[in-house]
């Protein structure tokens, strides 16, 4: 008589890490329903509930809803909430509230806390999810210390709530802000463009939750010796530093042209920044030429690092593409990192990485384009900002239509999640074939 597997051990970290985000997401969307959410008193839609609570859990910052003036105060800490869930992940969060309460953390568990974080080994984990906690904190009340004042002296009070509503929403890379009016909403950071405190902290809480937590361990761990750090901490940094400094060039050279100096710079490096996967903007983007909204379209899509806040294919995704690329033009056998050959498997799960994140984009932008009748470069930016769980928009998303806003929906979800997860969650009853098929030769390029 066979004996009936209990129910913890059919579920793979793959599937517990989707089920925990759906479950967060709709547990949100029913809560943002309820007539304290919203500032007029009365039930929110569940379309609208919906697509606000896959935004802030999948930390991407999108709305149809105004979140200043829209939501009340209720709801602003409900959206809160979800982004601080959604930017540390949902599995790293139960896992606190198990070592907070001092119960043991099972195998099973630490399975699904190195998926969720992109540990390279389940070993130390849980000390590794204790470190994550206390910077996260520690990050964010600084970031909030450092707005308090400006905020403050335009808010009054009410400045409290601003400085730490936009700490944890920018270090989480989500986007969503407080800025709007019913006269005048969705303005983002805008109005900031010129203010060196709030752009400066909001773009250091955004690079510092977007580099990874394993990043921030070598950091902590070996300091100032960059040559003790792990390879990839090292691709990280580096790609990070690139993707930041020639997209600001080229903003500095040409779409910000006109503006003065100081404005200028400021301008370019949060525009830099910004798509990486915050979405916030301190300008116009509906205004940039179609050259400039192609470069924020390609950074929403790459995003930013694994292990981190952040969204998109990830920063070593196109890294290891890209040294695939050199090895081939070079004719080596294998890419390499820092004197580190790459192993294959990486190569292809960036191979894969990179398809189903295109095929995803086209997709969503097509079917929006056809829904909406809108020109296809406007909806793909949307889709973009979707995928890669960006948030910025060139004023499309509030007044898209149901099956639109269902497939951004479906876009974000699949952004935060990361395609490879959803498929090993899929198949992870598949067997491995134990032998290997005969090889072939098939000519490409």
């Amino acid at each position: 008589m066979s004996k009936t597997i209990p129910m913890s051990r059919r579920i793979t970290p793959f599937q517990l890490i989707i089920m925990g985000f759906a479950g967060v997401i709709l547990l949100g969307a029913l809560v943002l329903m309820l007539p304290l959410s919203a500032r007029s008193g009365t039930v929110t839609p569940f379309g609208d509930a919906l697509f606000t609570a896959t935004s802030a859990v999948c930390v991407t910052g999108l709305v149809v809803q105004d979140t200043a003036s829209y939501w009340s105060g209720f709801g602003q800490a409900v959206i809160l909430l979800l982004i601080q869930i959604g930017g540390l992940g949902v599995i790293t969060v139960a896992a606190s509230f198990a070592l907070l309460s001092g119960r043991k953390i099972s195998l099973m568990q630490r399975s699904a806390m190195q998926e969720a974080i992109a540990a390279p080994q389940m070993g130390g984990i849980v000390r590794l999810t204790g470190f994550i906690l206390r910077m996260t904190l520690t990050i964010e009340v600084i970031g909030a210390l450092v707005m308090l004042p400006v905020f403050c002296h335009d808010y009054g009070a009410r400045g409290v709530w601003m400085a730490v509503f936009h700490s944890i929403s920018a270090f989480c890379n989500a986007g969503f802000d407080l800025m709007g009016t019913q006269e005048a909403p969705y303005v983002s950071l805008m109005g900031y463009a010129s203010h060196p405190v709030i752009n400066v902290t909001i773009m250091l809480l955004i690079v510092i939750g977007g580099i990874g937590f394993l990043t921030w361990d070598d950091v902590r761990t070996n300091g100032i010796h960059l040559r003790r750090y792990r390879m990839q901490s090292k691709v990280i940094l580096v790609m990070t530093t690139l993707l930041i400094l020639f997209p600001a060039l080229y903003f500095f050279f040409g779409e910000f042209a006109a503006l003065p100096p100081g404005s200028r710079l400021a301008a370019s490096l949060f525009q830099a920044v910004t798509p990486r996967t915050a979405g916030f903007n301190t300008v116009d983007l509906s205004q940039m030429t179609g050259a400039g909204q192609l470069i924020i379209i390609v950074l929403m899509l790459i995003g930013g690092s694994p292990g981190s806040t952040a969204g998109g294919m990830k920063t070593t995704t196109i890294a290891v593409l890209f040294a695939n690329a050199m090895a081939v033009f070079g004719r080596r056998e294998a890419p390499h990192f820092f004197g580190r050959r790459l192993e294959d498997s990486a190569i292809r799960s960036a191979a894969t990485i990179l398809m189903m994140y295109l095929c995803l984009f086209l997709a969503g932008g097509w079917i929006i384009s056809i829904s909406e009748g809108l020109p296809m470069g406007v909806c793909l930016f949307e889709a973009a900002s979707a995928i890669g769980t960006v948030g910025l928009s060139l004023g499309l998303t509030p007044g898209l239509g149901t099956v639109s806003r269902i497939v951004l929906i479906l876009l974000m979800f699949l952004g935060r999640v990361g395609g490879l997860t959803l498929i090993y969650a899929a198949l992870s009853s598949t067997q491995k074939r134990p032998s290997k098929l005969p090889q072939d030769k098939i000519t490409v390029g």
